[in-house]
């Protein structure tokens, strides 16, 4: 079993309610999620699905966390035409090293995920009625399981469910 299926700590800082909401992960073994969701032969969720943190992919849309706890290990996808609360629009792997500072983390984030969003969504954050948070490595993850990856996650500014994908809309 690779270190990526059994269970990947993220925190998701910022969201519709709380931009400096954070969740994250802890180490579980792999076998009590149900793995990855139903998909098609392009990589899109096909039916309703709660999945392994692991599992979530760009592209893929979903259902928000429950925020009244601090531990993020699964999370619920759907097609992304059924009404959703956010879309995974950008990924990348932060440099191999020490765990960084939340600052450093930060100012790289924006840094790879402003212009990520604009070409997502065909606007500006400053001039969209969406805007993103992301999710990111615990430094357990980092240490024990070689997390590097950050994924951007876009949602409405104001709560609103979001129907199709969010890629070149313009809103």
């Amino acid at each position: 079993m690779s270190p990526r299926s059994s269970l990947r700590p993220l925190a998701l800082t910022g969201s519709a309610l709380a931009a400096a909401l954070l969740l994250s992960g802890c180490s579980i073994p792999a076998n009590v999620f149900s793995g990855d969701a139903q998909r098609n032969e392009k990589g899109a969720v096909t039916a309703d699905s709660n999945i392994d943190i692991f599992e979530l992919k760009v592209g893929d849309c979903k259902l928000a966390d429950d925020v009244s706890s601090a531990e993020l290990s699964e999370t619920n996808v759907v097609p992304c035409e059924d009404p959703h609360d956010e879309e995974i629009f950008y990924e990348f792997d932060l440099p191999e090293g020490e765990f960084p500072a939340a600052a450093i983390v930060e100012k790289t984030v924006w840094e790879k995920c402003d212009p990520q969003f604009e070409a997502f969504v065909g606007l500006n954050e400053a001039d969209s009625a969406l805007t993103y948070a992301y999710f990111s490595p615990t430094q357990d993850g980092w240490e024990q399981l070689d997390d590097r990856t950050i994924q951007c996650v876009l949602f409405s500014e104001d709560g609103t469910p979001l129907e199709g994908s969010a890629k070149g809309t313009k809103i």
